[in-house]
């Protein structure tokens, strides 16, 4: 078999560096695009920021060729063909270009400090500590401890503890011994943790109150009728137990005073708080919106002077040393990347702008009210066309990015909604929908609840012709439980 040599051509089409660094920038939120900034500022010395800078070291061994993307390359650039005259060229921005009206260099980020504290499971580990226990009671109240999620609840069988505390622990026991030691457990603080179940939580924390008349009846429900309570068979319970409506109606009072998980009081204390930083923020001036960008998404950037000031004193040299052109080389590279770097924020900020402003004109009148029953169904694609932009890209702009409005912080992603037609032919987001249906659910009669079916008629009597399984699907969506749990007395 011969071998051949031909040509063969082929048109193809590939994101540049600089279209990838450009997308990855788009969909970075205030904060994270705060910490890619930073981290580029630290990687690249020929990109500074507009506050002082500190003189550069002249001695270039500390900075790693291998960390920049464009080393392939420079074993094919000769240093003699480099125009340093397009580096040493004055492009930078004048500073007043790049300010926001509502930014000042005062507006630093600060680290906000919080309290360490002691943990969920240490918590209830100290409280064992006050208890009379032998070796082996402890090491079992020490597994079962930490056995206990952070809604409070030991969600797993006494037999597959035992198995555990055998093969893992090395410590033999029974499931009976095993339930002695949880019985210890169900004495700590919050009132309720270690119960396997709800109903367990829930007959926990009754036993420790005062045993009033409503608490005990209360006690008694929860330990005799559960599956009724849950169930809302009202007139059941009063059967079972020969009370009154009035006499249940208290003890349900009681019952909802308690809380269903002991743990998320606790477990979340130690949790670092997340602070939503917006994007964008949209005000009402004389009856007209007014949108801005978040000055943080408006760094000031330009190439570090001292880098210019290198080149220079390169050019005026006469004898070029092999060691100078590598330096050159080492420059161009960073150069390069500092001002790729400049123009893919630049067109971040300008896309950003844009997608916003034209989804702000599209809601208009949901900005200018606040009333989710003004938004209008909008998909992706409507600002995309709009603007002329690709979908992916207004994706990118509305994921993870929250704009500061008249009425809240809002995600902004939450402004796209599926449409559908009313009976008047018109086009009405499904927001509007499920924003009339929450309601006509608020307003109800809490003893007769609507059913799906009821709440369907009601909804084409307003307009909307809806199928009780499409209203069934909103509710689920809305976190609404169906009629029969929304039952009052």
């Amino acid at each position: 078999m011969s071998l051949k040599q031909f040509l063969q051509f082929k048109l193809s089409q590939k994101l540049s560096p600089q279209q990838i660094q450009l997308m990855k920038l788009i969909q970075l939120p205030t904060q994270a695009f705060e910490q890619r900034l930073k981290q580029e500022l630290e990687e690249n010395p020929a990109l500074d920021t507009g506050k002082e800078s500190e003189a550069l070291e002249d001695n270039f061994d500390e900075f790693d060729n291998s960390d920049t993307e464009y080393e392939e390359d420079s074993d094919n650039i000769d240093a003699e063909d480099i125009n340093i005259d397009e580096y040493l060229s004055d492009d930078e921005v004048p500073e007043y270009r790049t300010q926001a009206n509502n930014y000042s260099a005062d507006d630093e980020e600060k680290t906000m400090p919080y309290a360490a504290g002691t943990s969920f499971t240490q918590h209830l580990i100290n409280q064992l500590n006050t208890f009379r226990l032998t070796e082996n009671q402890e090491e079992i109240a020490y597994f079962l401890v930490g056995s206990v999620d952070e809604s409070g609840y030991i969600r797993r069988s006494l037999a597959d503890i035992t198995d555990d505390l055998a093969f893992t622990q090395n410590i033999y026991t029974t499931e009976e011994e095993v339930e002695e030691v949880l019985k210890v457990v169900h004495q700590l603080d919050p009132a309720g943790v270690g119960a396997r179940n709800l109903q367990e939580c829930l007959s926990i924390q009754l036993h420790r109150k005062e045993q009033s008349p409503d608490v005990a009846l209360a006690t008694t429900i929860i330990d005799k009728g559960f599956e009724q309570f849950t169930k809302k068979h009202y007139k059941k319970l009063m059967q079972k137990f020969n009370i009154t409506e009035e006499q249940l109606k208290e003890a349900i009072e009681e019952i909802e005073r308690l809380n269903p998980k002991p743990g998320g009081s606790y477990a979340g204390n130690n949790k670092m708080v997340e602070h939503i930083v917006p994007d964008f923020a949209i005000k009402i001036v004389d009856g007209e919106l007014e949108l801005t960008l978040n000055g943080r998404n408006a760094p000031e950037l330009h190439v570090s002077r001292e880098y210019n000031n290198m080149l220079k004193g390169y050019k005026a040299t006469k004898e070029k040393s092999k060691a100078q052109k590598d330096a050159v080389m080492f420059i161009k590279q960073k150069l390069d990347a500092a001002k790729w770097f400049i123009e893919a924020v630049r067109q971040r900020q300008q896309t950003l702008f844009v997608t916003m402003s034209s989804i702000m004109h599209y809601q208009k009148e949901y900005f200018l009210t606040g009333d989710e029953r003004n938004l209008r169904p909008m998909i992706l694609k409507d600002i995309a066309d709009e603007i002329d932009m690709d979908v992916s890209t207004i994706s990118r702009v509305a994921n993870s990015k929250y704009v500061d409005t008249p009425y809240g912080t809002k995600l902004i992603k939450e402004f796209f909604s599926e449409s559908m037609t009313n009976d008047q032919g018109e086009e009405v987001s499904t927001r509007e929908i499920k924003k009339i249906l929450e309601t006509v659910i608020e307003e109800e009669s809490k003893k007769k609840p609507l059913t799906d079916e009821a709440l369907s008629k009601i909804l084409k009597e307003k307009g909307y012709p809806i199928a009780r399984r499409t209203v069934a699907k909103y509710r689920e969506q809305l976190d609404i439980p169906v009629a029969r749990l929304r039952k009052e007395l």
